[in-house]
C-alpha cells in the first residue's frame, strides 16, 4: 500500500520542465516589443518573404490550426483509443481552448502591436499559431503512449501553420513564436485544470478522475494520472 501510494504521488508532481520551452517561446516574442534584434529579425523576415513571396495567399492556415484536434477524434472513430475517454478529452481540449483564447485577446488588446500587412493592431501573439499549437499538444498528449509520430505529426502542422501566418504577411516572427508558446502553455494547464473542474462540477465521488485510458480503466478502475 505505501509502494503503491508513493507511485501515485510521483505521479501527481506538479513539474516545471514541460513548461519551460512553452515559456521561453513567449518570452521569446515578448522582447520584440523593444528596438533589439528580435525586433530586427522580424522586419528583415518580413522583407525577404514579402521580396521573394510578394503574391502568396494561401488561406489554408484558417482550417489547418484546427487539424491536430480533430486527428484526436478521427482516430478514436477509427478505433484507436488514446490516452483519456472521448468525454475527457473534450473536456481537456475546451478547457485548453479556453484558457488560449483569453491570453490571445488580452494580449491583443494589451499589446496594441500593427500588424506587418498595417491591416489591423492585434498583430501579437498570432491566434492561428497559439490554436493551432493547442491542438497538436492536445493531440500529443493523448496518443503519446500509442506512439511519438503522431505528435510529432501534429506539431508539424502547427509548425506550418505558423509559417503560412508569416507567408501571408498577417504576423511577424516574434508574433508565431509567442502565439506556439500560449498554445502549448494553454494545453499544459488545461491538463491541470480540468481535473479539479470536473470534481468542483461532478463531485469526487461521482467523478473519481475518470481520465485514465481506456483500456487501463478496464484494467484497474478509476484513477487519476497527474502526467502532462
Amino acid at each position: 500500500m505505501a509502494q503503491q501510494a508513493d507511485s501515485l504521488a510521483k505521479k501527481n508532481t506538479f513539474r516545471i520542465a514541460p513548461f519551460i520551452i512553452p515559456t521561453v517561446f513567449i518570452g521569446y516574442g515578448l522582447m520584440a516589443k523593444g528596438d533589439n534584434f528580435i525586433r530586427d529579425l522580424d522586419r528583415t523576415t518580413r522583407d525577404e518573404l514579402q521580396e521573394d513571396h510578394p503574391l502568396f495567399s494561401k488561406s489554408a492556415d484558417d482550417f489547418m490550426r484546427y487539424v491536430p484536434a480533430l486527428a484526436v477524434y478521427g482516430l478514436n472513430l477509427a478505433g484507436v483509443k488514446g490516452r483519456h475517454s472521448l468525454l475527457d478529452a473534450t473536456g481537456n481540449y475546451v478547457v485548453t481552448m479556453g484558457i488560449m483564447t483569453g491570453v490571445v485577446s488580452i494580449a491583443k488588446k494589451q499589446s496594441h502591436r500593427l500588424r506587418p500587412d498595417g491591416s489591423s493592431y492585434d498583430s501579437f501573439p498570432s491566434g492561428h499559431t497559439a490554436t493551432s499549437f493547442a491542438s497538436a499538444e492536445f493531440l500529443k498528449q493523448e496518443y503519446k503512449d500509442v506512439s511519438p509520430w503522431i505528435g510529432y505529426a501534429g506539431y508539424a502542422v502547427a509548425t506550418t501553420t505558423g509559417i503560412f501566418r508569416l507567408y501571408n504577411n498577417k504576423h511577424w516572427v516574434s508574433d508565431v513564436v509567442a502565439g506556439a508558446g500560449v498554445g502549448i502553455l494553454s494545453a499544459k494547464l488545461g491538463y491541470l485544470v480540468y481535473p479539479q473542474l470536473k470534481r468542483l462540477i461532478m463531485g469526487r465521488k461521482q467523478t473519481n478522475f475518470n481520465l485514465m485510458p481506456a483500456y487501463q480503466d478496464r484494467a484497474m478502475g478509476f484513477s487519476f494520472s497527474g502526467r502532462f
